[in-house]
């Protein structure tokens, strides 16, 4: 049996353009991947229609219609469904994603290859977003610098450190904004961290809502083994920066030795 293959390619417009195999009758089916232990309850389907040399393709619109999560893809017929392998992959336009300027909502996909070999694509859907530029170490300080879409960051503008196990304990941060008031950087140089996980976000304002920060704006579906950053040490604790497998960032922080 052949192995049905989908190559994908995304446009300047942001656009998801699959191709396959001219197949009639068929449509793309994409199919959020439910948590486990749980039925699968959201699906989108797209329409083939004939391309050149024997191709049909489909289209996935600019606009935010997958929520976040994974999305498997499958080629469609009637109520039968085959999962696809990947094709030829065009992903060249994410590379410098976090160059462009971005507005609310925030619309993020990509095509990636899963773990099995299939097609899938990885999508996040969020008001705004703070998307990490360098994370760096000098002289036992973490100094990390981003740059916020589809927000500013009038004065009052804070960073928050989350203990993840204690929702309610916060570290406050003043950060150092740029002149385009999105582009901001702050630097974790606090002994008194507590052990434990610190979850990293931005608030713009008074009363506004937190905004995570996170690397999204590129083409690395699974970024948390691929940027791997050391520890620095810090009088009696070792922080170690590292991304979640949501992308987002986040600190571990343990005692030295």
């Amino acid at each position: 049996m052949t192995t049905t293959r989908a190559g994908c390619a995304i446009d300047a417009d942001g656009r998801i353009i699959f191709e396959v195999p001219q197949a009639h009758g068929h449509r793309l089916l994409l199919r959020l991947r439910p948590k486990k232990g749980l039925p699968e309850e959201t699906l989108h389907v797209l329409d083939l229609n004939s391309a050149d040399e024997g191709r049909a393709r489909a289209v996935l619109g600019a606009d935010p219609v997958l929520t976040e999560g994974r999305w498997d893809v499958y080629l469609l017929d009637g109520s039968e469904r085959t999962r696809l392998r990947p094709g030829p992959r065009d992903l060249r336009v994410l590379v410098d994603g976090h160059l462009r300027d971005r507005h609310a909502p925030l619309a993020v996909r990509v095509p990636y290859v899963t773990k099995d070999g299939f097609l899938a694509v990885r999508t996040w859907l969020r008001p705004a977003h703070a998307e990490v530029d360098r994370v760096d170490f000098t002289g036992g300080a973490l100094t990390v610098s981003a740059r916020l879409h589809g927000a500013s960051l009038p004065a009052g503008a804070e960073v928050r450190l989350r203990l993840r196990r204690d929702r309610e304990t916060l570290r406050t941060l003043e950060p150092q904004v740029g002149q385009d008031g999105r582009s901001f950087s702050f630097t974790v140089a606090d002994e008194t961290l507590d052990n434990g996980v610190w979850d990293m976000f931005v608030r713009p304002a008074p009363g506004a809502p937190m905004i995570r920060l996170a690397r999204l704006l590129d083409d690395v579906a699974d970024r948390k083994q691929v940027f791997v950053y050391p520890g620095a040490t810090a009088g009696g604790i070792v922080v170690r920066p590292y991304y979640t497998v949501d992308n987002d960032l986040s600190l571990d922080v343990k005692q030295a030795g």
